[in-house]
């Protein structure tokens, strides 16, 4: 009995050893499909020395001024500064969110609010497809989707930066009509099949293959973006939104607030820009504070990445086939 034992002690290391080896077999990623389980592997992407993305180009894509700046501001700016180029395609007209004295005039100071995120973001170029706000889900998905499948293909676009399409618990619907119409139009814009009218014109199918997707609530996380080093930009970028948004010149008023009830914040320091700066830090932003320690880093904005389609079969040959 105790020979056997040892026999099959020997036999269990030997298969262990074996194993470890061999890398375990995995589902491959391809055509939307990809694991079913909730317990998914996360990466930390960190910042790339020169510029490994030159020649690609992304599209930043928002629902309202406020929301590539707050949720993906520094992902953006590594994403650029390692190469990118890189346009932000705001969807709805910003009307209902902000201080103005009409609809006109909030639409007008949102739209430059915008215009200036875009520029110190380091993004070329802003486009307004101006869906009424707050009432996107009362508009033909299938026109927005349409709209978006023209711009990836007329700008080349290789990656999105958006609201993930399955996040939970969403309630703004111009967020989650957003997200949906990304999500078929970067599969769509790839089909030779969909919109051909589009190639009497110069145009090809292309489609974006990267997709980096954020949202409020909870979702299935497996990218982390260090952004430690893109912090002081993304305060800098949140600063442009003066008539909405949680930064502007928030920080400046809670300290005037404060100075006419005789009290002070050290942390706001001696002038308004101070003020602003800081509270964008320590308030508006504190979700990247938090989110960078639960990974070890300052901070970080978190994703459900989507990469190019893998091919179980080629990397079947890239690792088996042998000369004839």
């Amino acid at each position: 009995m105790q020979r056997r034992h040892f026999i099959e002690q020997s036999l269990a290391a030997g298969l262990t050893f074996g194993a470890a080896q061999q890398e375990p077999e995995r589902e491959f990623t391809a055509g939307g499909t990809g694991s079913v389980s909730y317990q998914v592997q996360v990466t930390i992407e960190r910042k790339e020395a020169g510029k490994p993305h030159k020649g690609k180009r992304l599209a930043a894509i928002q629902p309202h001024c406020d929301d590539i700046p707050i949720f993906a501001g520094g992902t953006v700016l590594k994403l650029l500064d390692e190469g990118y180029e890189g346009i932000l395609i705001n969807v709805s007209d910003d009307s209902m969110a902000g201080e103005g004295s009409s609809y006109g005039d909030i639409v007008l100071k949102n739209e430059n609010d915008t215009k200036e995120v875009a520029r110190r973001l380091g993004l070329k170029e802003v486009i307004f497809l101006k869906y009424p706000n707050h009432n996107m889900d009362a508009w033909p998905i299938v026109e927005i989707r349409a709209r978006l499948i023209f711009l990836f293909r007329a700008y080349k676009i290789d990656t999105v930066i958006s609201y993930d399409p399955w996040a939970l618990y969403e309630r703004n619907p111009d967020h989650y009509i957003t997200a949906r119409a990304v999500e078929s139009a970067c599969w769509m814009a790839r089909s030779e099949w969909d919109y051909p009218e589009h190639f009497k014109f110069g145009l090809t199918p292309h489609g974006p293959v990267e997709k980096y997707y954020f949202a409020r609530g909870p979702q299935l996380v497996n990218r982390v973006v260090d952004i430690s080093d893109y912090m002081d930009g993304k305060i800098y970028a949140n600063l442009a939104n003066v008539t909405q948004g949680p930064a502007g010149n928030l920080g400046a008023r809670l300290r005037r607030r404060l100075a006419a009830e005789g009290k002070k914040l050290a942390l706001l320091g001696a002038d308004d820009e101070a003020a602003n700066r800081a509270y964008t830090r320590r308030f508006a932003l504190s979700r990247d504070r938090v989110r960078g320690r639960q990974y070890g880093l300052e901070y970080a904005e978190v994703y459900h990445y989507i990469g190019p389609d893998e091919s179980e079969v080629e990397e079947y040959v890239r690792r088996h086939a042998e000369p004839l």
